[in-house]
């Protein structure tokens, strides 16, 4: 995190079909002697990926993640660059969220998929959630290295952001807007035929192919409490129990807060506690709704020290 937030950028690329995304080399303070080739850089995990202004929410879904205890998102930090190698619209003061670029994430070779680590259909995910449903060992299965608490720490993740892009990216789920991506592609009209749905940034990184990891979680903050997606939580049976606890605490809040302060560009921009408050609301409120779920379903948490 300290590289993201300071770090001097060396070098940028762009990435392709991710118009306002820079990937950035960055060289830590104290590391000018170091030579710097951006695709060594990288593979040494010194890059960021510098996003959208408006994608600033995927810092607060980084430490709601810790604070969760998920660890399954990428660090992220919010920064404003001044570096001569980026385009004016990076430095001109706006506060935009880094995110580190993880070396090793594994991605399907098909052109066309290749923000998925396995190829994974909306029906063969819900098989896969049923208790007789493939398990790890099955090798022939889709993303069968990922067991089964896997999907239940990214479902509550996104149910409490209201990601839609991995698990419902066809906004089956909920009548969207017409501004929204799934109306403006026509992905919505998918929704009939539920054979046709994919799953979409399901990624994992080699180094650790049975834990998911979660990017793009900007999430919707200003999505309508009676319009929550409770299909990102079809099939799920039961939750991270630690999870669980750190929801029912009702500190989670004031955790949150704790761990946002250390993003001091975050911090001030946001006119600190009381500006950030509505967004923790938000997130508290939508945390109250599925535990509410938890308990109509009677559904289970379980311990699972191992994937921690």
């Amino acid at each position: 995190m300290q590289l993201l937030a300071s770090g001097q950028v060396v070098s940028k690329t762009r990435i392709p079909a991710h118009g306002q995304v820079l990937r950035v080399g960055l060289q830590a303070i104290g590391d000018a002697g170091r030579d710097s080739a951006p695709e060594r850089d990288c593979q040494d995990g010194h890059c960021g990926l510098i996003k959208r202004p408006r994608d600033l929410y995927e810092v607060l879904a980084f430490h709601l993640d810790r604070v969760l205890g998920l660890n399954r998102s990428l660090p992220a930090v919010a920064r404003r660059f001044t570096s001569h190698l980026l385009p004016y619209s990076y430095t001109n003061g706006s506060l935009r969220p880094i995110i580190w670029w993880a070396p090793d994430l594994q991605h399907l070779e098909d052109a066309n998929n290749d923000q998925n680590s396995c190829a994974l259909g909306w029906l063969q995910y819900q098989e896969m959630l049923r208790p007789h449903g493939p398990m790890p060992a099955d090798g022939d299965a889709p993303c069968s290295s990922i067991p089964r608490g896997e999907w239940s720490r990214l479902a509550l993740f996104d149910f409490l952001l209201q990601v839609h892009d991995r698990l419902d990216r066809y906004c089956c789920g909920f009548e969207p807007d017409p501004s929204e991506p799934c109306m403006e592609e026509m992905l919505h009209e998918k929704c009939r035929n539920p054979a046709e749905l994919v799953l979409v940034h399901i990624l994992v990184r080699r180094s650790a192919p049975s834990r998911l990891v979660f990017i793009d979680n900007a999430g919707k903050p200003q999505h309508p409490e009676e319009k929550l997606n409770f299909r990102l939580l079809q099939g799920i049976d039961s939750f991270p129990a630690s999870a669980v606890a750190t929801l029912r605490s009702g500190r989670l809040q004031s955790l949150l807060l704790e761990s946002l302060r250390v993003d001091r560009e975050l911090w001030e921009s946001h006119g600190g506690a009381e500006g950030l408050r509505p967004l923790l609301r938000t997130i508290d409120r939508r945390a109250r709704i599925l535990l509410r779920h938890i308990r109509e379903h009677n559904l289970t948490v379980f311990e699972d020290t191992s994937q921690q």
